[in-house]
């Protein structure tokens, strides 16, 4: 594999768009994100190609991602800060399964610190301004 000196570890963009595919395919048969994802993705091919970049961007530092996924996350009222263990999970499942064992560590590593942040930031922008800070 060729690895830029810039990426975080060692993978090709053909791996993360592989790894989005089968992710999302899982994703759409869940019975907890499945309803979820489903009333918010119009277009699964272009959805898919928006997050590969967002990978692509956050592992081989490559400019080709904008966007504020927090937000978009924060604004779905329906996107719950407990449905990320079960996309974390089924991220996980997908990368043991498809990646060699270094590489999927290091991007699940990653994927962990991401959906954390992610969900940490629901909780806190989603409660009141004058309520005592969640430490959950």
């Amino acid at each position: 594999m060729v690895q830029t000196s810039l990426a975080r570890f060692d993978i090709t963009a053909e791996q993360i768009a592989y790894v989005v595919d089968i992710f999302y395919a899982r994703v759409r048969a869940d019975a907890v994100l499945g309803p979820v994802f489903s009333a918010h993705v119009e277009d699964w091919p272009e959805h898919e190609a928006l997050i590969t970049r967002f990978w692509r961007n956050a592992i081989l530092r490559e400019k080709c991602y904008s966007g504020n996924p927090m937000r978009v996350h924060v604004s779905r009222p329906d996107v719950k800060p407990e449905h990320f263990a079960i996309w974390l999970g089924l991220f996980h499942e997908v990368l043991q399964a498809e990646l060699p064992e270094r590489t999927a560590l290091q991007w699940g590593a990653l994927a962990d610190r991401i959906g954390e942040g992610f969900r940490t930031g629901i909780v806190a922008m989603r409660q009141p301004k004058d309520a005592p800070p969640k430490l959950f």
